[in-house]
C-alpha cells in the first residue's frame, strides 16, 4: 500500500494477504455461513462494476439503508470500488422528514435498501426526485417503479467486468486518498442534522492510529450488536477487524426491531465472540439480565454472588491498580468463585469473550468495575464521527477505569477553555484535536464547517482533561453544562450515569438546571422494581399509600447522594436535585428522545417536558407528592 492507502487499496492489501481467511459471518435459516476475505472482495468488485454499467460516476452518492449484514458490507465496498460515496443511513429514522432530508442533502442517485427498510423508501419517494433506482437487497414478490435486485446488479456486475475489466480498474485507481468515502449525517438534535464529510484517507489513517491502542489476535471474531451505519461500529468493526485479520458477525434480523433484540443473547451463545462493541445503555441491559438469572436461583446464590462481586471488585480496583500487598489474601477466594461463579456468567457470552469496547456515550466507572469483576472487561473509548471516530481508547494491559484510554498515536490533542486558548494539564476544557482522521467538513454547510474546523484543529464540543499526555479523561458535554443562578457552571453527566447504574428503582435520569434557583432532576421510574418495594411493604401499588412509598423510595435513592447517605461526597451537594419530576414514559426512540447510539438527547428531552421542568419550579412541582408525580406512577 501507498502511505496514504485509499479504502480500495486497503480492502484490496488486506483481502489478498488474508485471502483464504473468514471475514464474515451470518446467519442464514437456521446456519451461520461464512464468507472469506477473497470472497468480500470479488463480491464487492461485482457490485460495484454493476453500479458502474448503471451509470455511476465517480463522486455520486449512493445511500444505504439496511440492519447490520453481510450485504451492508459488501454494498459498500461495491460504492467506494466504483469511485462512489457511500451515504449510510440508520434504520432507527422513523419519520419520513428525516429520510427525505438526507436523500435528498447528499443527492444520492440511488437508494439500497434491504426488504425490511423498503416500505420507508417507497413512502419518501415521491418526495425525492433525485433517485433514479432503488437497489433491493432481498427477492421480494413484487418491484414497483424505479425498483430492482441486488441480484440483477451483481449479474450486470459480472457481465460488465467480463468486458470492461480495464475501465473498472482505472476507475478504482483514479480515486484519491482525499476523496470522500462517505457522508456520514449526526443523529440530529436539530431539524437538520449535519452530514460529516469523510474521506478516504480519514478512514485508513483512523484505522492505523486504532492500531497503536487496541488490538486482537488474527482470527479473532468480533460479533457486531451495534447498527453498522453506526461510525463506530464501521471502523472499529468493519476495517478495522478487517486489518487485523479478524473476523465480523451480525445479529440475525428478526421481523422487527424487538425480535432482532432478541436475538442478540442468541447469536452471543452460537458465535461466541472474542470481542464486541458495546454502548452503555446495552451493557446495563446485560448486567440486568445476569443479575435477573441469579435471582432465579434463589437468596443463597444472590447472597454468593454479591459477595464474590464485592471481593472482585475490592481486588481488580480501577484496573492499573489491581492487587498490591495487602490483597494476596484474596486471590485463592476469588479463582473458587471465578470457578463456581463466574466463569458460568462468562458461558453465557459464549465463553471465549477477551474484552467489550464501549463508546457512544460515557461509560459509568461502576459499570467497568463490574465487568472486570466477572472476566470481562469493558474498555471505555471515545470518539465523534468528525474524528472517523476513534480518539482515545483504553484497552488490556492499558487501562485506567474513569478515564477514556490512551489517545492514538498520530493525533494532536489539547484541551481549550472558553477563550479558545490551552488550559493547564488538570484543568476541564473542551477536548480540540488534529490529525490525518479528522474530517474534510459538513456537506454544504460552510457555517457549520468553519464552527468545528479552526485552524486546521476539530472542536468536538466535548468537555474533558489529560493528567498527562497519555490518557483522556473525558467528563460531558462542554456545551451542555447545568448553569446556576449565580452563573456557576456544573456537568450533570456523572450525576445521572451513577443515579442510572446505581438504582433499580430509577431506569433513566436528567438533571437540569438554567440559570435556575435549584437543580431539579426529571427520572424515568423502573416502575416492576418498584412496585414490587411496594407490595412487599404490604401495599397496594396503585393506591396512593403505595405510591407515596414508591416516590419516598425514588427520593431515598437521590438523598443517597446528600450528607449522611451511602454516596456521600460523590458530588457537589449545591447540584443535586430540590425537585422530581416523575416521568409516565421512558426515553425511546420512538419518542426521538433518544438518539441511534441509544444516548438520551438532552435538548430533545428538556424540550419535550418543558412544561414539566417550569412545574418542578412552582411550590406545588417542588413538593415531591405532587399530583404529577403520583399520576405518573399509574
Amino acid at each position: 500500500m501507498t502511505d496514504r492507502p485509499t479504502l480500495i487499496e486497503f480492502v484490496d492489501h488486506y483481502t489478498r494477504e488474508f485471502s483464504s481467511h473468514v471475514f464474515l459471518r451470518e446467519k442464514v435459516g437456521e446456519k451461520w455461513t461464512e464468507t472469506t476475505f477473497e470472497e468480500t472482495r470479488i463480491y464487492g468488485c461485482r457490485i460495484g462494476a454493476g453500479l458502474m454499467a448503471m451509470g455511476l460516476a465517480k463522486g455520486d452518492k449512493v445511500a444505504l439503508l439496511s440492519e447490520g449484514r453481510n450485504m451492508w458490507v459488501l454494498a459498500e465496498l461495491g460504492i467506494l470500488y466504483a469511485g462512489g460515496v457511500s451515504v449510510p443511513l440508520s434504520i432507527k429514522l422513523e419519520e419520513s422528514n428525516d429520510l427525505t432530508f438526507r436523500i435528498n442533502h447528499s443527492e444520492s442517485r440511488f437508494v439500497i435498501v434491504s426488504a425490511q427498510q423498503l416500505p420507508k423508501i417507497r413512502k419518501v419517494l415521491p418526495q425525492c426526485p433525485g433517485v433514479e433506482k432503488v437497489i433491493v437487497m432481498d427477492n421480494i414478490q413484487k418491484m414497483e417503479s424505479r425498483e430492482i435486485t441486488m441480484e440483477w446488479v451483481d449479474a450486470l456486475g459480472a457481465s460488465y467486468l467480463f468486458g470492461h475489466r480495464a475501465e473498472f480498474e482505472e476507475r478504482g485507481r483514479s480515486v484519491g486518498p482525499d476523496d470522500y468515502a462517505t457522508i456520514s449525517y449526526t443523529s440530529g438534535t436539530t431539524a437538520d442534522p449535519k452530514g460529516v464529510l469523510l474521506t478516504h484517507r480519514n478512514y485508513t489513517a483512523n484505522v492505523e492510529q486504532a492500531h497503536s491502542v487496541i488490538g486482537v489476535e488474527p482470527d479473532a471474531v468480533m460479533l457486531i450488536i451495534l447498527p453498522l451505519d453506526h461510525c463506530f461500529a464501521h471502523v472499529a468493526g468493519f476495517y478495522t477487524m478487517m486489518s487485523y485479520c479478524g473476523s465480523i458477525a451480525t445479529v440475525p434480523v428478526g421481523k422487527n426491531p424487538l425480535a432482532t433484540l432478541k436475538n442478540i443473547p442468541v447469536a452471543i451463545r452460537e458465535v461466541r465472540p472474542h470481542v464486541m462493541l458495546s454502548v452503555p445503555a446495552l451493557a446495563r441491559n446485560f448486567r440486568k439480565n445476569i443479575e435477573a438469572g441469579i435471582r432465579k436461583q434463589g437468596p443463597k446464590a444472590v447472597k454468593l454472588y454479591e459477595r464474590a462481586l464485592r471481593m472482585a471488585i475490592s481486588y481488580n480496583k480501577e484496573y492499573y491498580n489491581a492487587g498490591g500487598l495487602f490483597q494476596w489474601w484474596k486471590k485463592p477466594f476469588l479463582r473458587v468463585f471465578d470457578k463456581v461463579l463466574f466463569s458460568k456468567v462468562r458461558e453465557s457470552f459464549g465463553g471465549r469473550m477477551k474484552f467489550f469496547v464501549g463508546g457512544g456515550a460515557l461509560l459509568d466507572i461502576e459499570l467497568q468495575k463490574y465487568f472486570n469483576a466477572i472476566g470481562i472487561p469493558m474498555f471505555q473509548g471515545y470518539g465523534v464521527s468528525e474524528a472517523t471516530p476513534i480518539i482515545s481508547s483504553n484497552s488490556t494491559g492499558h487501562a485506567i477505569f474513569g478515564s477514556s484510554g490512551r489517545v492514538v498515536s498520530g493525533l494532536d490533542i489539547k484541551i481549550c477553555g472558553e477563550d479558545g486558548k490551552e488550559v493547564p494539564a488538570g484543568t476541564k476544557g473542551e477536548i480540540v484535536v488534529r490529525g490525518e482522521n479528522i474530517m474534510a467538513g459538513y456537506w454544504k454547510n460552510p457555517e457549520g464547517t468553519a464552527e468545528a474546523l479552526r485552524d486546521g484543529w476539530l472542536h468536538t464540543g466535548d468537555m474533558g482533561y489529560m493528567l498527562d499526555k497519555e490518557y483522556l479523561y473525558v467528563v460531558g458535554r462542554f456545551k451542555s453544562l447545568l448553569i446556576s443562578s449565580d452563573g456557576e457552571k456544573y456537568s450533570p453527566e456523572g450525576f445521572e450515569d451513577s443515579l442510572t447504574d446505581g438504582s433499580k428503582y430509577v431506569e433513566q435520569v436528567i438533571l437540569h438546571n438554567n440559570q435556575d434557583p435549584y437543580t431539579m432532576v426529571l427520572i424515568v421510574p423502573a416502575k416492576d422494581a418498584l412496585r414490587e418495594y411496594a407490595k412487599a411493604k404490604g401495599l397496594d401499588p396503585a393506591s396512593v399509600e403505595g405510591r407515596r412509598a414508591m416516590l419516598s423510595k425514588i427520593q431515598d435513592e437521590v438523598d443517597s447522594y446528600r450528607k449522611g447517605g451511602i454516596h456521600e461526597g460523590m458530588f457537589p451537594e449545591r447540584w443535586l436535585p430540590a425537585a422530581i419530576a416523575v416521568l409516565p414514559e421512558p426515553f425511546t426512540e420512538q419518542n426521538g428522545l433518544v438518539n441511534s447510539t441509544m444516548k438520551i438527547v438532552r435538548g430533545k428531552v428538556e424540550k419535550h417536558y418543558a412544561s414539566r421542568i417550569e412545574y418542578a419550579y412552582t411550590p406545588e412541582g417542588k413538593d415531591l407528592f405532587n399530583p404529577r408525580n403520583m399520576e405518573s406512577l399509574l
